[in-house]
C-alpha cells in the first residue's frame, strides 16, 4: 500500500514537472536577425542607458515572457519597397513633367530607431508604414522637382536622386526610418518638352551615327581593299612560290633526269667498254686461231716455198755453175745468159723495163736529132694500117653486088670498084693533112735525101734522053 503511493505521488510529481517545463517552453519567445521583439507590461531597466522603461526589447537570441504580465509584439527589419508617381509637377522653368521613383527603406537596426519605430509603427501593418513613408519621400521628390530645370532632372538623374535621398533621410530618421537607396525610374512630360528637348541630340546623333556608319564603311572598305591587297599579295606570293617550287620541282627533276642519263650513258659506256673488250679479246682470239690456223701455216708453207725455192735456186745455181764450167770455153755472153735464165722473174721484168725505156730514149734521141723526119717516117710506117683500116669493112664484105653504067668514063663493074679503091687510097695524105696540118707531099720533098734521089733521078732520065 505505502509502495503504490510512493510511485503514484512520484508519477505526479513529474507530471508537474513535465507540465511546468511545458509551459515554460511556451513561454520562451525565440527572435530571428530580420525581427524584433517588444516586450511590454512590466517596467524594466534598459541595460544600455540605465534608464526606466516600461518595456524591452529583444534583437536577435530569445526571452521569456512572464505570463499575465508582460505581451509580446513584432516588428520587423526586413527591406520594405516603394514605388512614388508624381505627376504634372512644375519645374523651375514652370515646365510640368511626371516622375517615377523607387525608393528602398526599411526600420533602422539602432535601438533608438527601433524605440521610434516602435512608438510610431507598433500597432500599424506593412502598408500603413509604406504608405507614410511614400508621402514623405513624394513631398520632398516634389519640392526638390521645383528647384531644377527640366534639363538638369533629365540629365543628372543621378544627382537628382541623390539630393531626394539626402532631404528624405532625416524625415524619415525621425520616424525610425533608414532609406537604403533611390532612384528616378522615369522621366515623362505632356507637352513634348524632353522629345523636343532630344532632337538636336537626336539629330546630331543620328548625323554622328550616320559619319560613323559611313566612316565604318569606309574603314570597311578600306578594310576589304586592304585585305584583297593583302590577299592578291599573298596569291601572288603563294603563286611564286608555287612557281618557284614547280621550277625546282623541274629543275630538279631535269638534274636527276640529266644524272639518271648520266649513269646510263656510263653504264652504256661501260658495256660498250666491256663489248669492246670482248670484240678485242674476240679479235685476238680470231687473231690467234687465224694466226694458228692460217698464218703459221702460211709462214711454214712460205717457208717451205722459200726453202724449196731456195734449194732450185741452189740446184740451178749449181747446175748453172756446172753449165757454165762446161760451157766456159763457148764464151761469156753465154755463161752471162744462163745466169740470167737463174734471176727470179722480177729481175727478168726490170731488164726488160730497163730495155724498153732505154729504146724509147734512143727513139726520143732520133726524134730529137730528125725531127719532121722522124714524125714523117712515122707517119709513112702507119700509112699501110690506116689503108688496111679503110680496106677491112671489104675484107669483111661476103658479097659485093654492083650495079653501074659507067657513063663517067672510070670503067664498070670491078674495074670501077678498083678505081674507087685506089681513089681512097690517093686521098690519105689528104686527110692526115686534115687531121694533123702535115703535108706528107710537101715533107718528103723537103727531106735532104729525097731531093737529091729526085734530083738524081731527073738527070739521069735526062742523060738517058740526051
Amino acid at each position: 500500500m505505502g509502495a503504490s503511493i510512493g510511485i503514484t505521488g512520484l508519477l505526479a510529481f513529474l507530471f508537474v514537472v513535465i507540465v511546468l517545463v511545458i509551459a515554460w517552453a511556451s513561454r520562451v519567445q525565440k527572435v530571428g536577425p530580420n525581427q524584433v521583439l517588444v516586450i511590454s507590461g512590466r517596467r524594466t531597466t534598459d541595460q544600455e542607458t540605465g534608464e526606466k522603461s516600461s518595456y524591452r526589447i529583444v534583437k536577435g537570441g530569445r526571452a521569456f515572457i512572464w505570463p499575465i504580465l508582460e505581451r509580446v509584439d513584432w516588428l520587423s527589419l526586413e527591406l520594405l519597397t516603394i514605388e512614388i508617381v508624381i505627376d504634372n509637377v512644375y519645374t523651375q522653368q514652370g515646365v510640368p513633367i511626371s516622375v517615377e521613383g523607387v525608393a528602398q527603406i526599411k526600420i533602422a537596426s539602432d535601438n533608438v530607431s527601433i524605440r521610434t519605430a516602435a512608438e510610431r509603427f507598433l500597432s500599424k501593418n506593412v502598408t500603413e508604414i509604406t504608405s507614410v513613408a511614400h508621402e514623405t519621400l513624394a513631398g520632398h521628390l516634389r519640392a526638390i522637382v521645383g528647384t531644377l530645370s527640366v534639363e538638369e532632372v533629365y540629365r543628372e538623374r543621378d544627382k537628382f536622386a541623390q539630393s531626394v535621398q539626402e532631404v528624405s533621410a532625416s524625415d524619415l530618421a525621425n520616424m525610425g526610418l533608414g532609406i537604403d537607396s533611390f532612384v528616378i525610374k522615369d522621366i515623362r512630360d505632356s507637352e513634348g518638352y524632353l522629345e523636343a528637348l532630344g532632337r538636336p541630340r537626336i539629330a546630331d546623333v543620328k548625323r554622328a551615327a550616320v559619319v560613323a556608319e559611313q566612316k565604318a564603311q569606309i574603314e570597311e572598305e578600306a578594310a576589304k581593299r586592304d585585305l584583297g591587297m593583302q590577299k592578291a599579295a599573298f596569291d601572288a606570293e603563294v603563286q611564286q612560290r608555287r612557281a618557284e617550287a614547280d621550277l625546282a620541282y623541274v629543275l630538279q627533276e631535269n638534274i636527276t633526269n640529266q644524272k639518271v642519263k648520266e649513269q646510263e650513258v656510263q653504264v652504256e659506256v661501260v658495256e660498250r667498254s666491256k663489248m669492246i673488250q670482248v670484240q678485242e679479246q674476240e679479235a685476238l682470239r680470231k687473231e690467234r686461231e687465224l694466226e694458228a690456223t692460217v698464218r703459221k701455216p702460211a709462214e711454214a708453207e712460205q717457208y717451205r716455198i722459200q726453202t724449196l725455192a731456195e734449194a732450185r735456186k741452189y740446184q740451178i745455181e749449181a747446175e748453172a755453175s756446172g753449165q757454165a764450167s762446161a760451157v766456159r770455153l763457148q764464151g761469156e755472153a753465154d755463161a752471162d745468159a744462163e745466169r740470167a735464165k737463174g734471176l727470179a722473174e722480177a729481175e727478168v721484168i726490170r731488164q726488160q723495163g730497163l730495155a724498153e725505156a732505154e729504146a724509147m730514149e734512143k727513139k726520143a734521141a732520133a726524134w730529137q736529132n730528125y725531127n719532121q723526119a722522124a714524125i714523117i717516117q712515122q707517119l709513112i710506117d702507119a700509112l699501110p694500117e690506116i689503108a688496111s683500116a679503110i680496106a677491112e669493112p671489104l675484107a669483111k664484105t661476103e658479097r659485093i653486088a654492083i650495079i653501074s653504067t659507067g657513063g663517067d668514063g672510070q670503067g664498070a663493074g670491078a674495074n670501077r670498084l678498083t678505081a674507087d679503091i685506089a681513089n681512097i687510097v690517093t686521098q690519105i695524105p689528104e686527110t692526115v693533112s686534115a687531121l694533123t696540118g702535115i703535108d706528107l707531099l710537101s715533107s718528103i720533098k723537103d727531106l735532104p735525101g729525097v731531093m737529091d734521089d729526085t734530083d738524081k733521078a731527073g738527070n739521069g732520065g735526062q742523060d738517058a734522053d740526051s
